[in-house]
């Protein structure tokens, strides 16, 4: 069994993980699909740029094919959508003892439960800002939220150390005993941030503009009823208060939540979300049903009808198969699911 802490997914949360880490003194071995970015990773080195650091640190890298042994410890880093492979082709190399971490947007950790098994997994909440820009370059735009915790609320020896691993990259990261709180707060949010990426603006811009506010506080609103009705009481971050969106709560609450999402957003050069770029820039698909169309399975399940993330999830699916553009227009075909 080796002792290095094997990240599987070296893009933007795993690629800057395994920098810290490997600066550090930590052993870390990548594993990426991307041939060309495995061999900058582990040759000249993987560059961190932006305003919160910019360093280059060679870490060991390797494509899936390459790998060998097995490892106690898993930081799972890919796109919600590949949760499955991945989990398929990494169990062979995962030690009996061993557990995979989730270091992904969405609620995967259930994805991975049910593979690896409950006791194999552990979640964790990421909100920091960065960005894949090309091989061997990763831009880091602003820290943000760094949660990990037990799926199962336990506290551990190996989740107090997966925390202090943690907190080398992000001195300010928590230890939860209630992790579904954060990656449901996170799911709110990142409804949010799905409904930017059908426009060109960034992110504040976005956020800034009082006429898109409806749709944003109509969105997280499903979110925060669907979460309530797991028996899940979301968590604040970064300028996200899930109790403003739930029931109940008075529309000014809404309104400050969204502005300081505006704010906040303002302080990265991070501009526009991964979704953005995965439209605009890498012409692929997004997280969207794997994160927002969860979302809306769930919910029925309950019995509850979320109309503003269905028509999202189908203005997504809209912009990645080329029949609508991102703009404006495209944003206010939610606007009208209210109205």
């Amino acid at each position: 069994m080796q002792d290095e802490v094997l990240i599987w997914g070296a893009g933007a949360i795993g690629g800057i993980l395994g920098a810290y880490w490997a600066r550090a003194g930590h052993p870390v071995r990548m594993v990426d699909i991307v041939p060309e970015h495995v061999t900058a990773c582990r040759s000249e080195g993987l560059r961190i740029e932006g305003p919160v650091e910019q360093f280059t640190q060679v870490v060991d890298c390797v494509t899936p094919d390459e790998l060998v042994g097995t490892y106690s410890r898993v930081v799972l880093a890919v796109k919600a959508q590949a949760t499955e492979a991945a989990v398929q082709a990494l169990l062979p190399h995962l030690a009996e003892d061993g557990f995979i971490l989730s270091a992904q947007n969405g609620l995967n950790e259930r994805v991975i439960a049910a593979l690896a098994g409950p006791e194999r997994t552990m979640g964790a909440f990421v909100n920091y800002g960065a960005d894949w820009i090309e091989p061997g370059r990763i831009l880091f735009g602003n820290r943000g939220a760094v949660v990990v915790g037990e799926i199962d609320g336990s506290t551990r020896d190996r989740t107090r150390e997966m925390h202090q691993l943690l907190q080398v990259f992000e001195p300010d990261a928590i230890l939860t005993d209630d992790i579904w709180a954060y990656l449901w707060g996170k799911l709110g949010y990142g409804a949010m941030l799905f409904a930017t990426a059908l426009t060109e603006d960034s992110m504040t811009a976005n956020f800034a503009d009082p006429a898109r506010s409806a749709a944003f506080a109509g969105l997280a609103r499903e979110v925060m009823r669907t979460a309530a009705a797991e028996g899940v009481d979301p968590k604040p971050f970064n300028g996200f208060e899930p109790s403003a969106f739930m029931p109940g709560a008075p529309e000014e609450a809404a309104l400050k939540s969204i502005a300081d999402l505006a704010a906040f957003n303002a302080k990265t050069a991070k501009t526009h979300t991964g979704i953005y770029r995965d439209l605009a820039v890498r012409k692929r698909k997004t997280e969207v049903d794997p994160q927002v169309g969860t979302i809306t399975e769930i919910a029925a399940a309950h019995g509850l009808e979320t109309p503003l993330l269905t028509r999202l999830v189908a203005l997504i699916h809209d912009i990645e198969d080329g029949r609508r553009p991102m703009s404006a227009d495209t944003f206010h075909e939610l606007t009208k699911v209210i109205q």
